[in-house]
């Protein structure tokens, strides 16, 4: 039987979840007054995942899939000059990117990620 390991959990989830030598993310927002455009909230969510990644005993070059939900096409490009250069010297993951309705107004861009522990 294998087991799950659940870290950083709230009433409603936990932010990391590693089983069987992989880990799961849950979604990542960088919604304040700081992050306004979708280049900042693209940065931000990278910026957390990297955390996130390091508390999990992981890292980007150990990323096997993203998920992208993006408020508006429009942003598109604009979301993937920084995600470009935040994975251009690693190796690459599974990646989807759709159009979503986010939980908030503010949120532009949420990331979803499953990476495999060190």
């Amino acid at each position: 039987m294998s087991q799950i390991e659940r870290q950083q959990s709230t009433q409603r989830m936990s932010r990391i979840v590693k089983h069987n030598g992989t880990i799961y993310l849950c979604g990542q927002t960088a919604c304040d007054d700081e992050h306004v455009t979708i280049e900042q909230q693209t940065q931000g969510c990278l910026n957390k995942i990297d955390a996130l990644l390091a508390d999990a005993g992981s890292d980007r070059d150990h990323l096997l899939s993203i998920t992208i939900y993006v408020r508006d096409m429009k942003d598109f490009a604009a979301m993937n000059a920084v995600y470009d250069a935040w994975v251009a010297e690693v190796g690459k993951p599974a990646r989807a990117c759709v159009e979503a309705r986010m939980a908030r107004p503010e949120i532009l861009v949420e990331f979803s990620v499953v990476a495999a522990e060190k």
